[in-house]
């Protein structure tokens, strides 16, 4: 049965063959384990050049830069050593073996070093959901704005608005212990309510940014039209690669077709979707005009390539006229790009507007974003902060100061529960 005492070891360097493979372990048996591959342990944060060998046939393993981090000062608060050896499979695989034959050893699970971090303060749960968005970044904004929270950015502005609460509470305690003496100013409940309002419009302006899964999930750019109106030859032609099955048989695009790609550094996902019509469609065509029209209420872009004013009503439509060099082509009026997907033309002024849309909906790299789950109980605290702006009872605001302070902990970690810790923790790699 896994236990939380358990020392673990795993791979925490990417997949072999590599040049370097790192074997982390972390635990209380973690320099006694080191030493039994090395038989010497170095001197605490100092790199040494060691012979690993398999303690039961000492049959020399490698030759292996070893690191010791006695804990609590080490990345998992606990005592902590590192294998700097070379990265080939079998390499690898020998020293796995022998540690999995000392006694109190055993694989750590996915996230589990990056759990006991968290259970050993050494990062908060902020954090943590910072540290997965960056395992997974794949362009530059998704990277920047996962090292800002995964550096504590947002775990910091946390920490401050606690300590005004803080404060904001030690001012009501004192009233509603020592109101009958005269050393507390009845004025007191006005400095309280001036103290919060700062704090709600800080809060309701971090709420108002995009959230942080925008950002991870790329902009949702959903193109949409009758059947054979070129929407799955767009869709390949700004992905430029044949994602999308083209022809002219109407009713080719059955269901719903979803290419992620990256333009100027800022995720998209596109989706194209079945061709929409009134009539003519039968059973499993008329499922994907359903969904069609499910993805035209996620989207965040439509490219409408139909009829000019037949698309869906949405403030998010842009009137694309497209196979430009068609012979039938018939030009929309209204329509913000003309363009050909076969000779290429007016993609290029598509796909610049496109950036542009999205940086008006994505978060700014720069500054903190929330994720939903953040943004949650952030709303809870900042309307409990917001009751006690009129309050005069003591009593009742006292307790919405509570509940604010105990949302904020929610965020970082403070106040938790084990699923959602699972949750989180089960989608980092096993060597994290």
């Amino acid at each position: 049965m896994l236990s939380a005492d358990d020392t673990i070891f795993a791979l925490s360097s990417g997949q072999p063959p590599a040049a370097i493979g790192i074997l982390r372990i972390s635990g209380s048996l973690a320099g006694q384990a080191l030493k039994s591959l090395t038989g010497n342990l170095p001197k605490p944060r100092v790199s040494a050049l060691c012979n690993i060998t398999n303690m039961v046939n000492e049959e020399l393993l490698d030759s292996a830069l070893c690191l010791w981090f006695p804990g609590p000062n080490s990345a998992t608060g606990e005592d902590l050593a590192e294998i700097h050896c070379h990265g080939g499979r079998a390499v690898i695989r020998a020293i796995e073996k022998a540690l999995e034959q000392i006694d109190g050893l055993r694989q750590a699970e996915p996230g589990e070093f990056t759990r006991r971090a968290f259970t050993h303060g050494k990062m908060d749960l902020a954090e943590a959901e910072g540290l997965s968005d960056l395992l997974f970044a794949e362009t530059e904004l998704q990277r920047k704005a996962a090292v800002r929270n995964a550096g504590g950015a947002l775990s910091r502005k946390i920490d401050d608005w606690q300590l005004q609460i803080l404060a904001l509470s030690a001012r009501v305690e004192a009233e509603l212990d020592f109101s009958d003496e005269d050393d507390v100013a009845p004025e007191q409940a006005a400095v309280v309510q001036n103290n919060a309002r700062p704090l709600v419009e800080e809060m309701r302006d971090l709420l108002a940014r995009p959230r942080a899964e925008k950002l991870r999930d790329g902009i949702r750019v959903v193109l949409g039209g009758p059947p054979n109106s070129g929407k799955s030859t767009l869709l390949n032609a700004l992905v430029e690669r044949e994602a999308a099955i083209v022809s002219d048989i109407a009713g080719t695009t059955r269901d719903v077709i979803e290419v992620p790609i990256a333009l100027g550094g800022i995720p998209f996902l596109f989706i194209d979707t079945a061709g929409v019509r009134d009539s003519g469609a039968e059973t499993i065509e008329q499922i994907g005009i359903d969904r069609a029209h499910q993805q035209f209420e996620a989207a965040d872009i439509i490219l409408w390539l139909g009829d000019e004013g037949q698309g869906p009503e949405f403030d998010n439509l842009i009137e694309i006229s497209s196979r430009c060099d068609h012979p039938e082509h018939e030009p929309k009026a209204d329509a913000a790009f003309t363009l050909s997907p076969v000779t290429g033309q007016g993609l290029d002024a598509l796909v610049d507007h496109l950036i542009i849309r999205a940086k008006d909906i994505l978060p700014n790299g720069d500054q903190v974003s929330v994720n939903a789950r953040q943004a949650n109980l952030l709303l809870i605290a900042c309307d409990n902060l917001a009751e006690i702006i009129d309050q005069a009872d003591y009593l009742i605001v006292a307790e919405h100061l509570r509940m604010a302070r105990k949302a904020l902990d929610e965020i970082t970690g403070k106040a938790s529960t084990e699923d959602m810790l699972d949750g989180l923790f089960g989608k980092f790699c096993i060597g994290k």
